[in-house]
């Protein structure tokens, strides 16, 4: 039996969370998305009202797709958010990385036809790791349970904001380092400019 302590920040209490609920273009479709890291999770609060959810996810008897930071990966996720038909849409749980452009916007780059897939994974590989994870059934919902529910505080929501935006600055300059080194940077840059 695999148990995994999960994080998701909401303006509400989300006791039984709505895995219908949410956007199908998202890095791994539709469903309610958790961090297992609860510092990554609060980065997500962005006023005052701001809510820490805590989940465990009994993941016994259920269908999960783990992801790696691989063409696989890229391609799944590219797919989502190009709007085609979710191939792992009758699985459970979907655990992995999170595409680094949710903090700057890289996608249109990637996407350009400029850069390849090799190239795309290092861009997409740039940066601090973090995972997610997908719940895309009722049945792993059912899975789900909740375990509270804990108010931010301002301070803690302002020091979240501000780690962000320190984040997003190193990524940019990390992401433009990396840019610089693939080979057919100065098109890519004139496409930019």
């Amino acid at each position: 039996m695999e148990k995994l302590k999960l994080y998701h920040t909401s303006a509400l209490e989300l006791i039984n969370p709505d895995v219908n609920y949410g956007r199908r273009n998202a890095d791994f479709g539709g469903g309610f998305y958790l961090s297992d890291n609860p510092e990554f999770s609060q980065k997500w609060a962005n006023d005052r009202k701001s809510i820490i959810n805590e989940y465990t996810l009994d993941l016994t008897g259920l269908t999960v797709k783990h992801f790696s930071l691989d063409m696989e990966w890229f391609e799944y996720i590219s797919n989502n958010r190009a709007g085609y038909p979710d191939i792992f849409s009758e699985t459970d749980v979907i655990i992995g990385p999170i595409a680094n452009d949710t903090l700057y916007d890289t996608y249109g780059i990637i996407t350009s036809g400029l850069v390849d897939g090799k190239d795309s994974l290092k861009l997409l590989s740039v940066g601090k790791r973090y995972m997610q994870l997908n719940i895309k059934s009722e049945n792993a919902a059912a899975h789900l349970r909740w375990e509270g529910a804990r108010k931010l505080s301002g301070t803690e929501i302002q020091e979240s904001q501000k780690a962000v935006r320190e984040e997003e600055k190193e990524f940019r300059e990390a992401f433009w380092n990396a840019l610089k080194k693939l080979e057919n940077f100065e098109e890519i840059e004139n496409m930019l400019s």
